[in-house]
């Protein structure tokens, strides 16, 4: 049983049990994964995924069992691999951040330019997604860290730190109406075409819940996962928009104007993710304390050690 047999079969399963596109994402041949599976399911002496017309269906029963097995195999190795280059170099290896637009473009840069400064030699890489994809990237080994809002409650696989509260703002062109108000309610946004976030992203289900409580339907014209998008159509004149408060600077945003509306919506949790029984590499848990000062390295290694602590119970960082 080789190491490159369990990859291939962990692949095939991440790829939707497709063999060629597993073959791809592993850089490889796909005759040789083809090979490599059905010397591991000699070797074992039972089938690993239950076989339709020239495609995979699924895994069969053992299969399932032992492809979990393949999963933590790999992920110990992965481990082992951090810990020897720890002690090999401590200033040279890859931080790997998985995120969302909104933290990537507003909340990270000054962490990031802080943290490149402390450790030049650390190649940095931010992959963007919704809040799903990025919880995923942290379960498959793919990414070291993943900070967004929204974290699925069922990712047990990862410890998640609540790290603070991201309120909400209404945003228009300068002389709207709305900005005369003097207290912003739902009743008033919903006179308004509305542009906001794309469906999975910073609390859309929170924002629409909102309206649906009150009996208000909102007209929602245009949705975007990027804010600045967002702002750029406001600008033109298509809509008002509901963003994130982090994602506004009137020094930057001179076109537009905006409104509080803290009141009106649920503010959105912002969690930082890593995955439970992974082993850290010194500059990444200095990464952690430095994007949330109360998550101190001890306090991240006993959580990722313990299966039943809930490190969503308190804050790491103050309200900005």
């Amino acid at each position: 049983m080789k190491l490159e047999q369990l990859r291939c079969v962990v692949q095939i399963v991440r790829s939707g049990y497709s063999v060629s596109r597993a073959a791809e994402a592993l850089g490889t041949p796909q005759p040789a994964v083809s090979r490599q599976l059905k010397t591991l399911e000699r070797e074992l002496g039972v089938d690993l995924f239950v076989r339709g017309r020239k495609r995979l269906r699924g895994p069969t029963q053992p299969g399932a069992a032992i492809i979990e097995v393949a999963r933590r195999v790999l992920a110990d190795t992965a481990k082992m691999v951090k810990i020897a280059r720890d002690f090999q170099t401590e200033e040279s290896g890859s931080l790997t951040v998985a995120t969302t637009h909104t933290q990537a473009r507003y909340a990270l840069p000054p962490v990031i330019e802080a943290f490149a400064r402390r450790h030049p030699g650390v190649q940095i890489m931010i992959r963007q997604g919704s809040p799903d994809e990025i919880v995923a990237l942290v379960r498959a080994g793919e990414a070291d860290v993943c900070i967004g809002s929204e974290s699925p409650v069922d990712a047990v696989e990862l410890a998640l730190f609540p790290c603070y509260s991201m309120r909400r703002i209404v945003v228009a062109p300068p002389g709207h109406p709305l900005l005369e108000v003097r207290r912003l309610t739902l009743e008033a946004l919903v006179r308004y075409p509305i542009i906001t976030y794309d469906a999975p992203f910073i609390g859309r289900s929170k924002l629409v819940r909102s309206f649906a409580e009150r009996g208000l339907k909102p007209r929602i014209v245009l949705s975007a996962i990027d804010t600045d998008v967002i702002k750029a159509y406001v600008e033109r004149g298509l809509g008002i928009a509901i963003i994130a408060s982090l994602a506004f600077d009137p020094e930057r945003d001179t076109r537009l104007r905006a409104r509080d509306a803290s009141h009106l919506f649920e503010a959105n949790t912002i969690h930082l993710g890593v995955r439970r029984n992974d082993y850290l590499r010194s500059y990444v848990l200095d990464f952690i304390e430095m994007f949330a000062p109360a998550l101190k390295r001890k306090r991240v290694e006993n959580a990722m050690r313990s299966g039943d602590e809930t490190p969503r119970r308190r804050s790491a960082r103050p309200k900005p």
